[in-house]
């Protein structure tokens, strides 16, 4: 089993990050908490690209459908539609147009804890209710009910992999092996020696 501190996930800033100038104030909070970047390429993805992301899992449109039903009655709203594949199908729409649009920042953070670390520096997925102090919380004010009424996906800055299993899959699809670079940090003989 390989030691903690070589945990890997994905981060993409997605194209509002991008166009309100956010890249250096994103990177610094993953540096700031001990994180080390092994990955970093700019690009404009195609359409088929995001949808293969998102789609690794057969179930996501259903469970993305059932998630966003459940999130539109929580909040006293009817939903657009009551299938949750019809949802999903929806939601992935919304999601390759947006991310398509324009260039994103793709990278590989390591660290000890990094997915769930990660997670936590990002916020919520709808950053109108994400904490203060997150980097959705403190930068965004979009919210589901903003993005439904627009019919677009909710700009939230940042795609972060959800859990250990997802950066596994994710990584290789965004990053050639060769494209990660093993290197060392003077800080890591702080944080892990």
């Amino acid at each position: 089993m390989s030691h903690p501190k070589f945990e890997q996930t994905l981060v993409v800033l997605k194209p509002d990050a991008i166009q309100r100038s956010l890249i250096g104030e994103i990177i610094k909070r993953f540096e700031r908490v001990g994180l080390k970047m092994v990955g970093i390429k700019m690009f404009v993805p195609t359409g088929e690209f995001i949808e293969k992301h998102y789609t690794f899992d057969p179930s996501w449109k259903r469970k993305a459908g059932e998630k966003s039903i459940k999130g539109f009655l929580e909040k006293g709203i009817p939903a657009p539609t009551d299938n949750p594949l019809e949802a999903g199908e929806r939601i992935l729409d919304s999601l390759r147009a947006y991310l398509s649009s324009g260039p994103v920042i793709a990278m590989v953070w390591q660290g000890a804890h990094a997915v769930p670390l990660v997670r936590k520096l990002v916020g919520g997925t709808e950053p109108h209710s994400s904490d203060v102090g997150t980097i959705r919380g403190d930068f965004v004010l979009d919210s589901y009910v903003l993005s439904s009424g627009d019919n677009r996906s909710i700009r939230n800055l940042i795609h972060a992999s959800g859990n250990e299993e997802e950066a596994e899959q994710e990584i290789p699809h965004w990053f050639s092996k060769h494209e990660l670079i093993d290197y060392r940090l003077v800080q890591e003989a702080i944080i892990y020696e």
